[in-house]
């Protein structure tokens, strides 16, 4: 049986990525036509390392801002999200392991600024380290959301 890759393993791993493919017909309904970036991890980590404290993304805007660097219409949203996911994790594995700088993963955000339950430790936690970082959280529904979330957007 193969041993498992580590979160550290998965975010090394690029396979054939970054990739920017056409918009098949049947992605074109809800994408338009043009072209659609497939990141790699490490480029998802890196956008998401950029966001300094007190300042908030989302995955829309590392969507937006890999469709720019690789000139492409848009950002893949299943893998950008996944690969968050794997940075968020190997982020706790650096830190557990080593206690290292880590990727502020809490600072990015789903669609409308709503928390991440898949993020390590889930959401209580991201919402201790937001708010440590002077930002509210309240709770809609189900849902818990940074309040004004979009006034705290980085530019990338």
């Amino acid at each position: 049986m193969a041993k498992r890759k580590s979160w550290c393993e998965k975010l090394e791993d690029s396979k054939d990525l970054p990739r920017v493919e056409l918009i098949t017909e049947k992605m074109s309904k809800r994408w338009g036509t043009g072209t659609i970036v497939i990141p790699a991890p490490k480029e998802v980590d890196e956008i998401m390392r950029k966001i300094p404290e007190g300042k908030l993304t989302t995955i829309n805007e590392i969507r937006a801002a890999l469709a720019r660097k690789h000139k492409a219409t848009v950002g893949c949203p299943i893998t950008t999200g996944i690969f968050a996911w794997v940075a968020a994790n190997a982020a706790e594995e650096r830190k557990q392991k080593d206690g290292k700088d880590t990727t502020p993963y809490w600072r990015t955000l789903k669609t409308g600024g709503e928390l991440n339950e898949k993020y390590p430790r889930g959401v209580e936690t991201q919402k201790k380290l937001l708010e440590r970082e002077g930002h509210k959280v309240i709770q809609k529904g189900k849902k818990h959301v940074v309040l004004n979330y979009e006034e705290s957007l980085a530019r990338i």
